[in-house]
Parts: structure tokens; sequence; C-alpha cells
């Protein structure tokens, strides 16, 4: 692996837990180029002929293997698109770990969308995990605009982990997913915008198959003057159950704004919306000043709960 500034390594410890080279199958890219890169022999990554991302190929009945595939920019200006293949083939059971550190301290702009798509063979099983994290001094923004697409075979499963909690300006998170029978799709999304940031997440999942089930839920908090948006749209096309939830906490000027969408193509299909936004409690707040919190320390605490 090449040698990575201290920057660039917190910001890999931030988004993918990651202080040394990582077991399995990897490849670190940053400032827009690979910062190292390994396949193993049940899963190859191979770059692009383009330049512009990755095709990452996961044989059949693999089991207990993990790819890691990080991205770090500490480059003011630095914009790009990343678009990354991954085939998981029929009974694989892997973890993908994902995510992007933006560290800015200039005067423009940066900006990282990756653009995911997972073709899951029939009964594998996936977990992804996707964070999100920005920091630094500078009046530059830091922009994310991932785009996940799944695209589920019979019986399959994917677990997604879809996290940002910090420093992020403006981002813009669509998730696409279409399962056929017996799939089963399963989101938790963890959200904070503080000052004037803006956030939209939007999820489109199309339930085709018998027996197909999706669970999408979204915790947020919103601060300061952000804006949160949760577009969540569920199709029922066969007999199937789905189930959203928006879950958040708003606190000073923030606005929240749910979207449920739930469209029944076929009498059996079973589908929930849940939402509920309100701001903390203030018996919750006034127990932990008992116990001898600080206001600002018992809403952290709070707030740190709530999202976990």
């Amino acid at each position: 692996m090449n040698k990575l500034d201290e920057i660039q390594k917190r910001l890999l410890s931030e988004v993918a837990d990651l202080h040394t080279v990582p077991e399995g199958a990897y490849n670190i890219r940053a400032n827009g180029q690979s910062a190292g890169r390994a396949s193993t022999a049940n899963i190859e990554i191979t770059p692009r002929e383009t330049g512009d991302g990755l095709t990452i190929d996961i044989k059949p009945g693999t089991k207990n293997e993990s790819v890691h595939i990080p991205v770090v920019m500490s480059q003011s200006g630095l914009k790009e698109t990343v678009y990354n293949d991954f085939n998981i083939g029929e009974g694989a059971d892997v973890t993908i770990v994902a995510g992007c550190g933006i560290d800015n301290c200039g005067v423009q702009d940066s900006e990282h969308d990756g653009i995911h798509r997972f073709f899951v063979g029939k009964g594998a099983r996936v977990k992804y995990v996707e964070k999100h994290y920005g920091s630094g001094t500078g009046a530059g923004k830091r922009i994310l605009n991932p785009v996940t697409e799944v695209y589920m075979e019979e019986d399959s499963s994917i677990e997604m982990e879809m996290v940002q909690i910090k420093g992020v300006d403006d981002t813009t998170r669509t998730t696409i997913a279409e399962l056929k029978a017996g799939a089963n799709l399963v989101v938790r999304e963890r959200l904070m915008t503080h000052g004037d940031q803006k956030a939209l997440s939007i999820y489109k999942v199309d339930l085709n198959g018998e027996g197909s089930s999706a669970d999408v839920v979204s915790r947020s908090v919103a601060k300061d003057d952000s804006y949160q948006k949760f577009d969540a749209v569920i199709n029922g096309n066969a007999p199937c159950s789905g189930h959203t939830e928006c879950d958040a906490i708003i606190m000073d000027r923030g606005r929240i704004l749910a979207v449920p969408g739930l469209e029944a193509n076929d009498v059996d299909a079973a589908l929930v919306h849940e939402a509920a936004i309100g701001k903390i409690a203030g018996d919750q707040i006034i127990k932990l000043m008992t116990l001898g919190l600080t206001e600002e320390e018992a809403e952290e605490q709070i707030i740190n709960g709530f999202l976990k």
C-alpha cells in the first residue's frame, strides 16, 4: 500500500476502522488514485479500463471473507465520480466495507460521487457498511452523493449499514433495490447534520417476487440550521412485506421532512410506514443533569444513544 499522510490515515480510520492494511481483498483510493489493492483466491478486484472505478467479482460459495474499498480525499477542489460493480456469486456470504472521508482545508469544494451496483446471486448473503465523514477548516464544501443499486436474485439477502454523522455539507443519498422471490433487504441509516448542512435520503424499493421483504429504518438528528429529507418508496408488486420508518430528533432551527411512499400492486402485499419527528424530551435531560451532567453533556449522551 502506498504511503498515506496523517490526514488520510485519520480519514481511513473514521470511515473504515482501518489502521493497517486490511486482511482479505481491498482497494484504497486516495485523492483520485489507488493507494493499494489486493485480491484473494475468491475475490478479484479489477480496475475499469476507464480508470474511474472497479469491478469486484466474488466467487460462488465464498464464505467469511471481506472486501474493503474506502475512499479518502484531502485535496481541496478535487471532484470525482467513481463506478464500482459487485458481482456476488451464488451462495456467497461476505462483508463489504466502503465509505468516504473528505478533509477540506481550502476554499474550493471537494466532491466524491460513488455509484455502487450490487448483483447478488441466488442464496447469497451480504453485509454492507458505508460510512461518510467530513472534516477540515476551509470554506470549501465537503460534498458526497452516493448512489447504491441492488439487484437481488431469489432467496438472497443484504444488510446495509449507512452512516453519516459528521462534517458533510451537502449530500444526496440514493438507494435503489429490486428483489426477486424470497429476497430480503434490511437498511439501517444513521444520519446527523449541523450548521447549514443539507441531506437528502432517497429510497426506491421494488418487491417483485413472492415472499420478498424490505425493512428500511432511518434514525437522524438535525441541529442548528440544517435540513434533512427522508423520501422512501416501496412498491409491492407481489405477495410480499415492506416496512419503512423515519425516527428523527430536531434541535435548534433544524428542519426535517419525511415523505412516505407505499404502493401495493398485489392483494397480498403488506406495506407499513412509520414516522416520528420531535425534540428531546425535557425530562430526559433533567434526569441526566441530576446525575451531574451539564445540559449540553446530557443532550450529547441522548443523541449518542439514539444514533447507536
